[in-house]
């Protein structure tokens, strides 16, 4: 996996980011469940490579992000590892979400009402929708997940990050690394809840950076991950 610059990297506010999901929805036909399983995908493959878990438990929530854990939670399983989830609201499951736990459940994997402890815990509970801070279950779920001893991985956003602004809500996540998706968004780059910055391909085209008139290098051209140097730009160890 190579690493870039975080000045290589144009970043989106959540409201660009919500463009480019329509964008790709709407005008090219790329669905909602094709990009889940793409960052589904990546988010299991960067658990692998980065921590080598045996178990690993996911916290998932119920829409897209929720999703989008449920997807690697499928891919971790395949792999090997010992995956439980716990859903966050199961009676409030989006369709999509919802038919990733329908997956998992005729896979035989546990979903579980109360989180156990695992060599990893994977964050999927709020993506950039976030609206005040996080309550009920997965405030909860969050406050449990920063009492563990294992490292958090987060997709997309460590929940109850401001992605706007980058402060942190009460309860937020404290991730040990975040693999945020497409691009970056303004508030990760300089948010303490972070940890170390991995970014996923899940296929956007380029055209739908050049019709909102944002210049894209080629940045997955050897892999669908990448990390992202997070040093100041003003530091000159930054190449």
């Amino acid at each position: 996996m190579h690493t870039v610059s975080r000045r290589a990297v144009p970043a989106l506010t959540t409201e660009q980011m919500r463009a480019v999901d329509r964008a790709m929805v709407e005008d090219l036909h790329i669905e909602l469940v094709q990009m889940m399983e793409n960052a589904g995908r990546n988010l299991a493959e960067l658990a692998i490579t980065r921590f080598s878990p045996t178990s690993v438990t996911v916290l998932a929530g119920p829409g897209g992000n929720g999703g989008g854990g449920l997807v690697a939670a499928r891919h971790l399983a395949n792999r090997g590892s010992q995956v439980q989830v716990v859903l966050s609201e199961p009676d409030r499951l989006t369709p999509m979400p919802a038919h990733q736990a329908d997956i998992l459940t005729r896979m035989g994997i546990t979903i579980a009402s109360r989180a156990p402890a695992a060599d990893l815990v994977i964050d999927a509970l709020i993506g950039y929708s976030l609206r005040g801070d996080p309550a009920g279950a997965a405030a909860q779920l969050i406050t449990w997940a920063n009492d563990q001893a294992a490292p958090v991985l987060a997709l997309d956003t460590p929940s109850g990050l401001d992605l706007t602004t980058g402060a942190a809500g009460a309860p937020a996540i404290w991730a040990t690394a975040t693999l945020t998706l497409a691009l970056p968004k303004v508030g990760l780059l300089d948010a303490p809840t972070v940890g170390e910055l991995y970014l996923a391909d899940i296929s956007v085209p380029p055209l739908v950076y050049q019709r909102m008139g944002i210049a894209i290098p080629p940045l997955f051209r050897q892999s669908s991950l990448l990390q992202i140097d997070l040093r100041p730009p003003s530091d000159p160890m930054v190449h």
